[in-house]
C-alpha cells in the first residue's frame, strides 16, 4: 500500500497536459516506444484532431518500485466536471502551467477544484524550452496563487522530456499513499463509465476500501442493482485484466449489464454477501447551463437517437436529456450541456460515432417563472413558457466571470462586456512590471455568454484572453418569447426567449434570413415576429407566379387584365380554404441557428 501513488494532472487548455503524460509512459516504459504516438490518452479521433481533452484518461505506470495511477484530465471550462470526478479518485495533483502563456483563468478554477479535495499540489512550469518562456514572471504569480516557495516550482519540457523525471520523483515524495482499508467491506467509487458491445457497461473505479475480484457478487448502492464482476483490471492505457484489484487501487470492472441506467457516476460498488453499510460520498449533482432541443433529420430515427444518446449519457455524465415533441419537427429530446462547446461536441459524437444526422434547436438558457398563483416554475424551452397574464416575474441564471489578460486589454474588454450586460466587480493583478496580467472579475447573465462571447473576447484580446464562469444565481429579468410566424402560423422551434430591449434586433434579424432561404410558393408568404399578439418585425416573400397571358396574342388589353384577375382570386381563395401552409425545409432552420 505504502508503494501506491494516485495523482492528476490538471491545467488550463493547451498548456501541455497530454504532452507531459506521454513523456511519463515513455520513461515508465509502459509504452513501447515503437507503439508510441503523440497525444496518446487522447483515445477519441475528435480529441486528436482538435487536439484538447474531451474526456478523462486514467493510467497505470510503474516506475522506481512504485505503482503511479495517472488521470490526465480535460482543460476547457465546459469539462469541468470531468476534472472534478478524477480528483475525487486520487491523492494529489500536478499543477501545470505553460511559461509562455503564464497562469490562466482555468488554472485557478482547477486549483480551487483541487484544494476543496484536501490534495497534495506538485506545481509545475512546462514549456521551458520555448524562447518565449518566461519562467520567473510565472514562478511570481504561482507564488502569489498558492503562496508557496520559489523551491518548491519544478519546471519541466513535455515536448522535449527536460526534467520530466523530477516530476514523477516529486510525486512519489510528497503524494501521500491511500489508507490501508484491507480488512474493511469492499467500498469503491466509479468515476466514469463507458458501454462495451460484447461485456455491456465498464465502470472505471477507484477502490476505497476491502477489494474486489472476478465472479463476486456486486450491488450498486445508489440503484440498488445487484450484478456479477465478469472481469476487473487496469488501464495501461488499454485494458488489461488482473485476478483481483485492492484497496487504494484504480481500474476498472466489466459489470456485463446492459441496462445503462443502473450504473451511474459517483454510485459506491460493495460486496452483496459482506456490503457497506455507507455509500461513499459521491458528486455534487452537476448543473446543466445551456439547453437546446436536438431531433433526428429523419423520423426513423428517433430510436436510433434514443440509444445513442443513452450511450454517450455513460461516458459524458454532465449530459441532460428529457424527450420533447414538436409540431415541427417530430420527436427528440431536450437537451442540457455545460457550454457551446459541450453542446458542439455532442453533435459531433453524435454524428461520427453513430452515423446520426440531427437539427438543434435554438440554444436558451433555463429561467425560473414566478406565476401569479404563487407557482414556480423552471423553463427550459420556449414553448414551455405560460401565458403573459399568468406570469408575476421572470428570473434568469447569472455567472460569476474571471477574465485573466494583459493590461494592455482590459479597455477593449471592458467595453465588450459592458455591452454584454455585464456588472464589473473588481480588478487584481497577478504580476507587476511590464506585461503584467490582470484578473478581472465580473457577474454576467449567462444568456450573454452562450452565444459568441467567448470568440469576440479573443478577437478584443487578440488571443491572450482567458476566461472562466461558475453559476452565482437567480437574478430577475424582462424576458418575453419572440414567436416567428410563416404564413400566419406560428412555427414553434424557431421560438426563443429574448430579452425585451434586444426583441426588435432578433427578431429583425430571423425575418431576413428566412426570407433569404424559404422557398417560394404559388402565393405570397407573410413572415413575421412577434411578441403576443403584436407584430414586432415583418417581410413579405413575393409569390411564385404562372405567366398565365403567355398564350395571348392580339386582342384588347381587357382580355390580359380578365385572366390576371381570375388568378389573383385564384390566389386567395387557395390562401382562404388553407392550402397555404408552407413546408420549411432544414435548410432554414439551420440558417436561423448560425444567425
Amino acid at each position: 500500500m505504502s508503494d501506491i501513488r494516485n495523482f492528476c494532472i490538471i491545467a488550463h487548455i493547451d498548456h501541455g497536459k497530454s504532452t507531459l503524460a506521454d513523456r511519463f509512459l515513455e520513461l515508465t516504459g509502459t509504452i513501447e516506444k515503437r507503439n508510441m504516438k503523440s497525444q496518446l490518452l487522447d483515445t477519441m479521433e475528435l480529441e486528436q484532431e482538435r487536439g484538447i481533452t474531451i474526456k478523462l484518461q486514467p493510467v497505470k505506470m510503474k516506475y522506481k518500485n512504485h505503482i503511479l495511477n495517472l488521470i490526465d484530465t480535460p482543460g476547457h471550462v465546459d469539462f469541468t466536471y470531468e476534472v472534478s470526478r478524477s480528483l475525487a479518485a486520487v491523492e494529489g495533483a500536478i499543477l501545470l502551467v505553460d511559461a509562455s502563456q503564464g497562469v490562466q483563468a482555468q488554472t485557478i478554477a482547477n486549483l480551487y477544484l483541487a484544494i476543496e479535495q484536501n490534495l497534495t499540489i506538485i506545481p509545475v512550469l512546462n514549456k521551458i524550452d520555448l524562447p518565449n518562456a518566461d519562467v520567473e514572471k510565472t514562478s511570481a504569480e504561482i507564488i502569489h496563487l498558492l503562496g508557496c516557495d520559489e523551491k518548491d516550482i519544478l519546471t519541466c519540457s513535455g515536448k522535449t522530456g527536460l526534467n520530466v523525471e523530477q516530476i514523477l520523483d516529486a510525486v512519489i515524495a510528497q503524494v501521500p499513499a491511500p489508507e490501508n482499508n484491507a480488512i474493511k467491506p469492499a467500498r469503491a467509487l466509479i468515476f466514469d463509465s463507458f458501454y462495451d458491445d460484447y461485456q455491456g457497461v465498464v465502470a472505471a473505479i477507484r477502490v476505497v476500501d476491502g477489494e474486489l475480484k472476478k465472479e463476486d457478487k456486486i450491488l450498486f448502492m445508489g440503484t440498488a442493482k445487484v450484478a456479477e464482476t465478469l472481469e476487473v483490471g487496469h488501464f495501461s492505457p488499454n485494458r488489461i485484466e488482473d485476478p483481483i484489484i485492492e484497496n487504494g487501487q484504480i481500474g476498472y470492472l466489466v459489470t456485463g449489464l446492459k441496462e445503462l441506467g443502473k450504473v451511474r457516476v459517483g454510485d459506491t460498488i460493495t460486496s452483496q454477501k459482506n456490503s457497506a453499510t455507507d455509500p461513499l460520498p459521491g458528486y455534487k449533482e452537476v448543473k446543466p447551463m445551456v439547453f437546446a432541443g436536438i431531433f433526428p433529420q429523419e423520423g426513423d430515427d428517433y430510436s436510433a437517437l434514443r440509444e445513442a444518446t443513452d450511450r454517450l449519457k455513460l461516458s459524458d455524465s454532465a449530459l441532460f436529456y428529457e424527450p420533447e415533441h414538436s409540431q415541427a419537427l417530430g420527436f427528440g429530446f431536450r437537451c442540457g450541456f455545460l457550454g457551446m462547446l459541450h453542446l458542439e461536441i455532442f453533435q459531433e459524437r453524435l454524428r461520427r460515432e453513430f452515423g446520426l444526422h440531427i437539427i438543434a434547436t435554438v440554444p436558451s438558457v433555463a429561467y425560473h417563472i414566478f406565476k401569479t398563483n404563487g407557482e414556480e416554475l423552471i423553463v427550459k424551452s420556449p414553448q414551455d413558457l405560460p401565458d403573459v397574464q399568468q406570469i408575476d416575474n421572470t428570473e434568469e441564471p447569472w455567472m460569476t466571470v474571471d477574465i485573466i489578460t494583459p493590461d494592455d486589454y482590459i479597455g477593449n474588454i471592458m467595453s465588450l462586456v459592458a455591452d454584454r450586460k455585464g456588472n464589473y466587480t473588481n480588478t487584481e493583478y497577478l504580476s507587476s512590471g511590464a506585461g503584467k496580467r490582470a484578473v478581472l472579475h465580473y457577474e454576467m447573465p449567462l444568456a450573454s455568454l452562450i452565444t459568441d462571447f467567448y470568440d469576440k473576447l479573443k478577437t478584443v484580446s487578440s488571443g491572450y484572453a482567458s476566461l472562466n464562469y461558475e453559476f452565482k444565481d437567480y437574478r430577475r429579468a424582462d424576458v418575453v418569447k419572440l414567436d416567428i410566424l410563416i404564413a400566419d402560423e406560428i412555427v414553434e422551434a424557431l421560438s426563443t426567449l429574448v430579452w425585451t430591449d434586444d426583441a426588435f434586433k432578433i427578431g429583425k434579424k430571423i425575418v431576413n434570413s428566412l426570407k433569404d432561404t424559404l422557398p417560394k410558393q404559388q402565393f405570397v408568404i407573410k413572415i413575421q415576429a412577434a411578441i403576443g399578439g403584436k407584430v414586432i418585425a415583418a417581410e413579405r416573400l413575393s409569390a411564385l407566379r404562372k405567366d398565365v397571358t403567355a398564350k395571348l396574342y392580339g386582342g384588347d388589353v381587357t382580355r390580359k387584365r380578365k385572366l390576371l384577375e381570375k388568378q389573383k382570386k385564384g390566389k386567395k381563395k387557395m390562401l382562404a380554404m388553407g392550402k397555404g401552409k408552407v413546408e420549411i425545409p432544414t435548410e432554414a432552420y439551420l440558417a436561423v441557428l448560425k444567425r
